[in-house]
């Protein structure tokens, strides 16, 4: 009997379940993938993209490539979902699959935050980081804030690499005795989740740079005619460029089909991604997994890519009887770029109790060559 697939998101997680039910089911199967985008985007590529190291084109493929492969793509807003019937209205079409994925990612919310949106630009997207990257180009003076407005958000190195980037950046230009550079972050400390250890280590490789590190400052309001910064502490703070992290939150369909809770995102079982729904799943940044010490699992790429290598796996088991059921064990690693051509890397097991055992390896120069070896393999594996 044919089945039909349906997963909502083609980030890194959707496309990696996409291509390996293809893989491994008969044709008869059909898998169907849905996003609004044509193009996807590499997205940690964009911190390269926001200093002039890289270009859009250089970072971007047409997500139509993932036809070729046998999966069937769907352009089109959701505008609805329902886990129980397993099915999404898209552009006004009802599609309807016998297992249901849902790999939608974050939401980006910078309106959230009044006056945000109007001050800075949001590296987080490609838009964000192209308008950054000409603002760059054309300062040469002043105070320059790198924010983080909420947390969790997605990649929680990606805003201390963006603040070491930029500073390198500077320095090449001879501009960095000419800026104040600053970072103000929301959480207590830099990629907390990961432990003691890779939070100090972060923070010494800041203020090493002599970037002037302000944790526990969560943004209240933005001017951006005064170009000053209002925080829930009392602080306040003007800058002359703002490059920020907006808040995120689980994508308002899956909130309107009360699959989150308020403020959260999908309960997923954190070894198979099942959510309550029969047959339908949850993995990468939409969904919400506590980790022993009762921090939640980082929002990154790596896991929304081992994840859907387990909900593929194991869907293809429920159709085909083949295989063994698969397991996630919250396993990951990232690089942690610090300018001048050197990055760390940091990598462990997230799930291992009493609280993360992970371990963040020195900058070098070859972490760095891995990061780019890693991103010109994704563009040529999956397009």
């Amino acid at each position: 009997m044919a089945r039909t697939v349906l997963i909502l998101g083609a980030g890194i997680g959707g496309i990696v379940a996409a291509e390996r039910l293809r893989r491994r089911l008969s044709k008869e199967h059909r898998i169907v993938l849905v996003d609004r985008e044509r193009t996807h985007v590499f997205a940690p590529s964009l911190l390269w993209l926001m200093t002039g190291d890289r270009k859009a084109d250089a970072i971007s493929r047409p997500l139509a490539r993932v036809q070729r492969r046998g999966v069937d793509l769907i352009t089109g807003e959701i505008e609805s979902i329902d886990p129980t019937d397993r099915s999404a209205v898209v552009s006004g079409r009802t599609l309807r699959g016998d297992f249901l994925i849902i790999a939608l990612g974050a939401e980006l919310a910078p309106e959230s935050v009044p006056g945000l949106f109007e001050a800075g630009h949001n590296f987080y997207t490609l838009a964000g980081a192209e308008s950054l990257r000409t603002a760059l180009e054309s300062f040469s003076r002043g105070r320059l804030i790198v924010l983080t407005a909420s947390h969790p958000y997605r990649c929680p190195a990606a805003p201390y690499e963006a603040a070491m980037l930029i500073e390198n950046s500077l320095r090449r230009r001879g501009l960095r005795e000419r800026t104040d550079l600053r970072l103000f972050a929301a959480e207590p400390k830099p990629m907390g989740v990961a432990g003691p250890a890779v939070s100090a280590a972060v923070r010494a490789m800041i203020e090493a740079k002599s970037i002037g590190y302000f944790p526990d400052h969560v943004i209240r309001e933005a001017d951006p005619e005064q170009r000053r910064l209002h925080f829930g502490n009392g602080v306040d703070a003007d800058f002359d460029l703002l490059a920020y992290v907006p808040p995120h939150r689980v994508p308002r369909v899956v909130q309107q089909a009360a699959m989150a809770p308020e403020g959260g995102y999908v309960a997923v079982d954190k070894h198979t991604l099942e959510t309550r729904w029969e047959h339908v799943y949850a993995l990468g940044d939409v969904a919400g997994i506590p980790l022993r010490h009762g921090k939640p699992l980082p929002k990154a790429g790596v896991f929304a890519h081992g994840q859907a290598e387990v909900v593929a796996d194991n869907i293809a088991h429920a159709i085909d009887g083949k295989g063994r059921v698969a397991r996630f064990e919250g396993h990951g690693a990232c690089f942690v770029e610090v300018g001048g051509g050197r990055a760390g890397m940091g990598k462990g097991n997230f799930y291992a109790d009493p609280a993360p055992d992970v371990r963040l390896r020195r900058p070098a120069w070859h972490w760095h060559m891995v990061k780019i070896l890693f991103e010109q393999y994704w563009l040529r594996r999956w397009f």
